[in-house]
């Protein structure tokens, strides 16, 4: 049975920072690509980074180039989301998982920039 638990989300002031985490169970996770995603409150989920199955490439929608940085652990079957100088327009319930989003969706962790 596939699991994706999200963990690391909270209250951050604007310009602050946070790490989310994304461990993986019931799949080869070394085998597939993967993602974080978002989707804030009456807003459709959108995708934020993406990373190839080793770690060797990875991608970020315009808003979060030079602000985000994904990262994995084969090991630790574990996804990673670094989050630097966040906004107000940064909170959503974030979300991993495999591209395109292939398995059932966790349960998210929830990023508030607040002031």
């Amino acid at each position: 049975q596939v699991q994706l638990v999200e963990s690391g989300g909270g209250l951050v002031q604007p310009g602050g920072s946070l790490r989310l985490s994304c461990a993986a169970s019931g799949f080869t996770f070394s085998s597939y690509g993967m993602s974080w995603y978002r989707q804030a409150p009456g807003r459709e989920r959108e995708l934020v980074a993406v990373i190839t199955r080793t770690g060797g490439s990875t991608n970020y929608a315009n808003s979060m180039k030079g602000r985000f940085t994904i990262s994995r652990d084969n090991a630790k079957n574990t996804v990673y989301l670094q989050m630097n100088s966040l906004k107000p327009e940064d909170t959503a319930v974030y979300y991993c998982n495999a591209d395109g989003g292939r398995w059932p969706w966790g349960q998210g962790t929830q990023v508030t920039v607040s002031s």
